[in-house]
């Protein structure tokens, strides 16, 4: 798919096509690299990143299917709810968030910023949260009329089709490394699945026991021959969990590269990609890409001066 028919599908959401910039620094000159970031933070001003991507597929099914609904999953800060929330209103497509946990007295942000844009919430409890069968699917049948089902963070075969769309930004520029961020691993099974060269795909685990990515790939349907690396070691201790190391590596690195970092996803890639390449990890004359998965609004948590941007 070109990338012209990925911006007419998004055309609705103003959305503009992904930068790559090539970073400066002593280290990557000490040990004979390159580094550079793909701006995926970028291309929308409200919502960017990844989760546009992952959403693809089934915008593109929304739109084909008159008068049908979207619905999906999160709990009260997630930015997959918000993106969808976001990209639904903008395309005047339905959509319903099913939301993680008893309804709270005060909404989160991200829950206000999803009924803001149109998406109703339904709170279940986190039991049935967790055993989701045909009976509640029914309900949802029966309360909404025919839909489109997102699982939690887009993690499907559709999230992970759209989440390979990401490869036509980098796919011809003859990178060695391509670096990203690993949660539920959709985007990162999408990027391996769809390389045809011999770049190495490298992901970077900020989730804590992430052990089991050759089962995710394995229900992703993606092909084993694939060239990959996962790096697991710098979760800090869980998924958006940090410490002062890790926000202390932030302002230097906006400071240096004026490119604003979160600490649930990319300051965990950021922070690896350099300690990786202090220790020698990449060979001299390796020309690294690291994915800017976006996500920035989880910064909003953290306490106001602890960053600079």
């Amino acid at each position: 798919m070109p990338q012209s028919d990925i911006k007419r599908l998004l055309s609705k959401i103003e959305f503009e096509e992904p930068q790559i910039v090539q970073l400066k620094d002593e280290l990557f000159e000490k040990n004979g690299v390159q580094v550079s970031v793909l701006r995926l933070d970028k291309i929308q001003t409200v919502i960017s990143g990844n989760k546009l991507f992952k959403l693809f597929y089934f915008l593109k099914e929304a739109k084909k299917s008159l008068h049908k609904t979207i619905i999906t999953f999160g709990g009260a800060y997630s930015n997959h709810l918000a993106a969808t929330a976001f990209a639904c209103e903008k395309m005047k497509i339905k959509a319903v968030g099913i939301v993680r946990g008893e309804k709270p007295k005060s909404l989160s942000h991200t829950l206000q910023f999803c009924l803001e844009y149109g998406m109703h919430l339904e709170f279940i409890s986190r039991s049935l949260y967790k055993n989701i069968d045909e009976k509640f699917l029914q309900h949802l049948k029966d309360k909404y009329g025919d839909y489109i089902l997102i699982p939690e963070g887009g993690f499907s075969v559709e999230g992970k089709n759209g989440a390979s769309l990401i490869n036509y930004y980098f796919a011809d520029k003859n990178f060695t490394h391509v670096c990203l961020p690993v949660g539920t691993a959709t985007t990162f099974a999408g990027i391996v699945d769809a390389n045809e060269s011999e770049t190495e795909i490298m992901g970077v685990g900020v989730l804590k026991n992430l052990n089991d990515i050759a089962e995710r790939f394995g229900e992703l349907k993606v092909d084993v021959s694939k060239k990959y690396s996962f790096i697991g070691d710098y979760h800090f201790d869980g998924y958006a969990k940090k410490n002062d190391e890790l926000t202390s590596f932030m302002n230097p690195f906006y400071s240096k590269h004026s490119i604003p970092l979160d600490f649930v996803y990319t300051a965990k890639l950021m922070f690896g990609v350099y300690d990786l390449i202090a220790k020698n990890y990449f060979k001299p004359g390796s020309n690294i890409l690291c994915i800017h998965t976006g996500g920035l609004q989880g910064n909003d948590s953290l306490k106001e001066g602890e960053l600079i941007y």
